[in-house]
């Protein structure tokens, strides 16, 4: 039965676009819009309403983070589990078709996923092999994905070398790797969406079962399409045309990842009578931070038209403010985070600070340790990447496939047992004359006493512990994790404080499979983690993409920065750093801080800044401007006034021990403000954190 809420509490645009359930659908949805809201609800309607299979609708998104928000929203909505819905990344769903099919192409099912730092591995044991010189090849695996990402393999590289910008070595590179990725039984992050579109038109038979399930398809984020994710996604259509995409050509900024603006403009020309919806009422930001966002993507030609509104008001004026240098801003920056949070308002978490490169976070976070102020770098190194989980996985993946020969190099001497680089070069050569993977050729060399006893003695002791453990695979993955740890001595050779990861490893593993398991670990990033505990958020404005805070610091507002320097001179660029731009700030729901420097140190020296061209398009009356001029190594902390006195000198100063009236004694964790209206913060074990004006609170110094 479908919930009597389910149109209730939608928008008029937003209940047209779920109600329009028959042909293509593009949905543009501005920032703040509700666009998940519309995929869910949508999903809930075709499901109870018009009874159509949970199973035949495929609904495809980019991260697991927002994955596994469709997925909660569904279930809350249908009062059901989703697990074996349709419902995930394109690179899960890509994977889940290939597992049951991926045969047709001549790998096995147990195929592994390599992640780009297995990718990285194996294009460095290439470049070694073939004695090229690493550093000339530095973008080489990102040359490769983008070609992947446009459907380009080695085959139609070779067909066709006056297209491609031919070039000969690495052409060799990318030959080879492909091979060895073969071998190993594994593809790459890129190879689940291209392989997928190989088979489907390669197995026209295959293609048309996949097609007959799905009826309805759902694609967000639909601006972040690449070449190869549109093909699968128009393949998978082609039948029924019940294709609904969301999406915001004014938020398309992954095109260094090989994402096509052109696909959400071209959409109406591949699907005809495509039905266009636009979601202009923003639930998240107030109007000025809207106007802040829109003036100045309005200056980006061949975009399409949207015009973004709030019932939420005007909202604080923004502010923006220019400082001497990094150091002073990143001071500035803390100080304000500071106020925000002694006056009560706002908590750590509810603030974040974007910056253009990641350069830019050493003096930020060095000014917020200063400050004592709690911080986490989000969208770096995820979970899975820490090494010690990366080497029991690695430990998992040689289980599950023992062709995995980067798996393998990574963790045979991993706690280390004396089979170096030299003994694994030895193996190496033998495998090639056997034509067989290294763990194949290790078993060899241990059965049939092939080589010199020093050599069988040293990797005799590793094949037992790998054949012991895969003879327990079958196990729970829990206690495989476990007879790891048990049989290698890993646990006690990582150390305790490494040690509390590999536990937590072991609790995320319950329930689960190992193959699903090792799939989920491989297809994780960074930007799937998420923001627990009351930390300021640090990230690149890349990675802002997706989330929302009340409280957004832009630092860096120059010109060579935001934009960044290598999209000043190109309109196409320019246009995408516009973007990025509207994305910081429409994260910010009440109040947006930018900020930028005269002088800079950027890279090896120290540069003259100008501020951001994006600052002539905001109109004056959006934000106020202050300049920072510090006293000594004291910068004034208030957003609100261009220059800022110094508290006059107070007896109640941080750590004095004081006496209320009503609450006893007490220590005061901070003070601020002006000289007639001095507060502080006290901390009094019996109530708890108090905010106080002293010309009230009647303290007294103990």
């Amino acid at each position: 039965m479908m919930r009597p809420a389910l149109l209730n509490d939608l928008n008029p645009q937003q209940k047209e676009a779920v109600l329009h359930t028959d042909g293509p659908l593009l949905v543009l949805a501005g920032a703040g819009s509700g666009k998940t809201k519309v995929i869910t609800h949508r999903f809930g309607y075709l499901t109870s309403a018009l009874k159509v299979p949970p199973t035949s609708v495929l609904a495809m998104t980019f991260t697991n983070k927002a994955a596994d928000e469709m997925k909660e929203r569904i279930e809350a909505l249908n009062g059901k589990s989703s697990r074996g819905l349709w419902l995930g990344t394109f690179h899960s769903l890509s994977s889940r078709i290939l597992r049951k099919e991926i045969e047709q192409l001549g790998f096995r099912r147990d195929f592994c996923i390599y992640d780009d730092d297995d990718s990285g591995s194996l294009v460095r044991s290439i470049l070694k092999e073939f004695n090229i010189h690493e550093a000339l090849y530095k973008g080489i695996l990102s040359k490769i994905s983008s070609l992947k990402a446009s459907l380009i393999g080695p085959e139609e590289l070779l067909a066709d070398e006056d297209s491609y910008g031919f070039d000969e070595k690495f052409a060799r590179v990318y030959v080879r790797y492909q091979e060895e990725l073969k071998k190993n039984n594994a593809l790459d992050f890129d190879d689940l969406i291209m392989c997928c579109v190989k088979l489907f038109e390669r197995h026209p038979d295959v293609l048309k079962k996949y097609q007959s399930e799905f009826s309805h398809l759902m694609i967000d984020e639909f601006q972040d399409t690449n070449a190869s994710q549109y093909r699968l996604a128009k393949l998978l259509a082609a039948r029924h045309k019940n294709i609904c995409v969301v999406g915001d050509d004014d938020q398309s900024i992954y095109k260094f990842r090989g994402a096509e603006v052109k696909n959400i403009h071209t959409f109406k020309k591949d699907f005809a009578k495509t039905k266009v919806i636009r979601l202009e009422q923003n639930y998240r930001s107030t109007q000025n931070i809207l106007d802040i966002a829109g003036s100045v993507i309005e200056q980006n030609p061949s975009r399409m038209p949207k015009k973004l509104w709030t019932d939420r008001g005007e909202g604080e004026k923004a502010y923006y403010c220019i400082t001497n240098n990094e150091l002073e801003e990143a001071r500035y920056v803390a100080q304000s985070i500071k106020e925000l949070y002694l006056k009560g308002k706002y908590a750590y978490k509810d603030i974040a600070v974007l910056y253009r490169v990641n350069q830019q976070s050493r003096t930020l976070e060095e000014a917020l340790r200063e400050n004592g102020q709690p911080y986490r770098i989000f969208g770096g190194v995820s979970f899975f990447q820490r090494k010690e989980v990366k080497d029991v996985i690695s430990y998992l993946k040689i289980i599950y496939n023992t062709d995995d020969s980067v798996s393998l190099k990574r963790i045979v001497n991993c706690p280390p047992r004396q089979i170096g680089a030299a003994t694994v070069t030895r193996v190496e050569n033998e495998a090639r004359k056997l034509e067989e993977g290294l763990y194949r050729t290790m078993k060899y060399i241990v059965k049939n006493n092939a080589h010199t006893a020093a050599l069988k003695d040293k990797i005799s002791g590793f094949v037992n512990i790998i054949e012991d453990l895969i003879a327990h695979k079958d196990t729970s993955l829990q206690e495989l994790i476990k007879m790891i740890f048990e049989k290698t001595g890993y646990l006690e050779w990582i150390g305790p404080e490494r040690a509390d990861n590999l536990t937590e490893l072991v609790n995320f593993s319950e329930g689960k499979d190992l193959g699903g398991f090792i799939d989920t670990a491989s297809l994780y990033s960074g930007q799937d983690e998420k923001c627990d505990g009351d930390s300021v958020s640090l990230m690149t404005l890349h990675s802002a993409k997706g989330l929302e805070f009340p409280v957004v610091f832009i630092a860096g507002l120059e010109d060579g920065l935001v934009p960044h320097f290598h999209a000043i001179k190109d309109a196409e660029e320019l246009a995408e750093e516009r973007r990025l731009f509207y994305v910081g700030v429409t994260r910010a729901r009440d109040l947006l801080v930018m900020t930028g420097a005269k002088r800079r140190r950027l890279y090896t020296s120290v540069q003259e800044q100008q501020p951001s061209r994006f600052l002539s398009e905001i109109p004056a009356e959006c934000y106020c401007c202050i300049e920072k001029r510090p006293r000594g190594d004291a910068v004034a902390s208030r957003i609100v006034k261009v220059h800022a006195d110094a508290p006059a000198p107070s007896p109640f100063v941080t750590g004095a021990r004081v006496r209320h009236p009503k609450w006893g004694v007490g220590v005061v964790r901070d003070s601020y403000g002006e000289t007639d209206d001095v507060k502080v913060t006290v901390n009094f074990p019996s109530v708890g954190m108090k905010r106080l004006s002293l010309k009230f609170a009647n303290l007294e110094r103990v």
